[in-house]
């Protein structure tokens, strides 16, 4: 596939990374120089200096042959106009753009061929607040994610000394919930994934991932680890774009404060939040954190656009008593090195958010849906199954026989509204959703390829 990526900071260089090795032609557009020519370097990509929405720069960077552009610049308004300048001149197919201003977001009808016709709006603000609802949504949880419209949900979780699980194998999971059907699709140990079979020693501290209906999450987690209590209170660090929108989904159902440190925006909050405490101050301050009850806090979040005031104030906070400490963390020496020292609870990336919604739309073929896990080092896919015995290399097969790439495992099948775990026996029907866990991403064009149809199914 020929694609234009138009932005070089760290969400359109991750994805040119990830795009340029499964046999893609990645076209790379930003002004800066110095960092086109040390991406081209290591990476097997084109690059053009200029200004991302000029048709001229457009043109130079094969805009008429391309199949795709994805524009992830750091302006809004670049983005949205390279769209409309590749889809009046040029006739791209798709347009993907990242847009993060809620000002055009609360305008969705904006977005269609006549008017603005941008394809796929990507929000990382969006993205970002769901992913933390998700992990507030289930206490203990290290990562959630969303299957077959919310059917199923992959989490990872930390198993825990006295984890009715911890010392047994996999096996032993069928009999301890014996009315919850689940799979450990995998396990990351001291940093090593490992495949796992019903023989595998689940251990403290291993970091499982497993899959299950949605309705049955928690019961498989208590197996894991002891299960924490209901968070009530919460409290946000920043009231910026993620902070406000994450606020707003939140407040609905949980006793939220909110610290922003700019006298204006904290009075701009305090307008716009309804059920919100809205605190003017600095979250390093540790006489206003104790004075708010910082120690009776379920959750933190520090939510600021400053990595290092993100990681200083949650450490403090870890250190005073609250329950459970996240924190967005933008540079991944950061976060291997906060999550490793277990200073935070959870480290998240807004890159690999972003990425993760971006690849979902980027991917060829029957692929719905695409994950980063473990910081980018796996990844996580639905993917649809069609055609018949005959012309497919999935579809009348077992899982069994279906002939995986190594580190490769499917986790649960999708049928209509029933979710299957996915047996050695279970046969795979047409228009199936599989579940897939990839150890090894690279190996994304060899599961791709699994599920295209021969021409004769059509």
């Amino acid at each position: 596939m020929n694609i234009i990526i138009l932005g070089a900071g760290q969400v359109g260089s991750s994805v040119a990374e990830n795009l340029s090795s499964e046999a893609n032609d990645i076209t790379l557009v930003d002004m800066n120089v110095v960092l086109l020519e040390e991406l081209s370097d290591r990476l097997d990509i084109q690059t053009v200096v200029g200004h991302a929405s000029h048709p001229d720069v457009l043109k130079q960077a094969g805009i008429r042959d391309a199949d795709m552009l994805v524009a992830v610049t750091n302006s809004d308004e670049t983005n949205i106009v390279a769209c409309q300048v590749a889809h009046s001149l040029f006739h791209t197919p798709t347009k993907i753009a990242r847009v993060r201003s809620q000002a055009y977001l609360k305008y969705k009808e904006l977005f269609n061929d006549k008017d603005l016709p941008i394809d796929v709006l990507i929000s990382p603000e969006q993205l970002i607040s769901e992913h933390i609802q998700r992990l507030i949504e289930y206490p203990g949880a290290l990562q959630v994610l969303d299957f077959a419209g919310g059917k199923a949900r992959l989490v990872g979780v930390k198993a825990y000394y006295g984890g009715p699980l911890v010392g047994h194998e996999i096996s032993d999971l069928r009999k301890h919930v014996p009315g919850v059907d689940s799979r450990v699709a995998a396990i990351f140990r001291k940093g090593r994934g490992i495949v796992p079979d019903g023989h595998q020693v689940i251990e403290a501290d291993d970091e499982v991932f497993f899959i299950a209906a949605t309705k049955d999450i928690r019961t498989v987690m208590s197996e894991l680890r002891r299960m924490d209590n209901p968070i009530k209170r919460i409290m946000l660090a920043g009231g910026g774009n993620i902070g406000k929108q994450l606020a707003q989904a939140l407040e609905k159902k949980y006793h939220v404060k909110i610290l922003e440190r700019s006298t204006q925006r904290a009075e701009q909050l305090s307008r716009d939040l309804n059920n919100t405490i809205v605190l003017q101050g600095d979250a390093a301050d540790e006489d206003l954190l104790l004075e708010e009850n910082i120690d009776q806090m379920d959750v933190f979040c520090a939510l600021t656009n400053d990595d290092e005031a993100n990681i200083l104030s949650s450490m403090l906070i870890k250190r005073l008593g609250t329950r459970k400490v996240m924190s967005l963390i933008n540079r991944h020496a950061y976060i291997d090195l906060m999550e490793s020292q277990g200073s935070i609870d959870v480290a998240i990336s807004p890159q690999q958010i972003t990425i993760s919604g971006l690849l979902a739309h980027v991917r060829r073929g029957d692929v719905v849906a695409v994950h980063s896990l473990r910081r980018g080092a796996a990844e996580a896919i639905e993917a649809i199954a069609h055609g018949d015995s005959a012309n497919s290399k999935v579809v009348g097969k077992t899982v069994e026989q279906i002939n995986l790439p190594e580190g490769t495992t499917i986790g649960a099948i999708i049928r209509g509204e029933e979710v299957i775990m996915a047996h050695h026996d279970i046969v795979i029907e047409n228009e199936d959703h599989l579940i897939l866990f990839l150890l090894d991403k690279t190996k994304f064009n060899a599961v791709e390829k699994l599920f295209q149809v021969g021409v004769t199914f059509f």
